[in-house]
C-alpha cells in the first residue's frame, strides 16, 4: 500500500515553528513555576529550622542566642533575623533552565556564609522528585 501526501512545505514549516514557540513558552512557564515552588520549599523548610542535608540546623552559639532573645527573636535557628535574606530570594527562567538566586549582593553573601554552617540552599532527593512532578504537571 502506498500513501501520498500533498502538502505545501511552507505551511509545514510555519506550523512546526508555531508549535515550537508554543512548546518553548510552555517549558519556560513550567520552569518558572517549578523554580518558585523551589523557593517555597526552601523558605518553608528553613522556617522550621531544617536544612536539606542533615535535618535540623546546628544550634546558634550561646552569645548569638542571647542576642536574639534580647532583640525579641526566637532561640531556634531559622536563619531569619530580619527576613531580608530569605525575602530577597527570587527566580528567573528561560526555555532551558531556571535559576534561584538572591537579588541583593549583601543578602547573597549572607546566604553563602549561612549555607556553610547550616546548609539550606539546595534540595534533598525527595524534594528534587517533588519539583520534577511539579514541572511535569505545569507542562501539561
Amino acid at each position: 500500500m502506498e500513501v501520498k501526501l500533498k502538502t505545501n512545505i511552507n505551511d509545514v514549516k510555519k506550523r512546526l515553528n508555531k508549535e515550537g514557540k508554543e512548546l518553548r513558552a510552555s517549558i519556560k512557564r513550567a520552569l518558572s513555576i517549578t523554580a518558585q515552588s523551589g523557593i517555597n520549599i526552601i523558605e518553608a523548610r528553613t522556617s522550621k529550622g531544617e536544612g536539606f542535608k542533615s535535618g535540623s540546623f546546628k544550634k546558634y552559639s550561646a552569645l548569638y542566642e542571647a542576642f536574639r532573645v534580647r532583640k525579641g527573636r526566637g532561640k531556634n535557628p531559622d536563619l531569619s533575623f530580619t527576613g531580608q535574606m530569605l525575602g530577597s530570594m527570587t527566580s528567573k527562567a528561560s526555555n532551558t533552565q531556571a535559576k534561584i538566586f538572591f537579588t541583593r549582593a549583601a543578602e547573597a553573601k549572607k546566604a553563602a556564609m549561612s549555607n556553610k554552617t547550616r546548609p539550606f540552599f539546595g534540595f534533598s532527593r525527595r524534594e528534587e522528585k517533588q519539583l520534577g512532578q511539579i514541572f511535569f504537571k505545569a507542562l501539561k
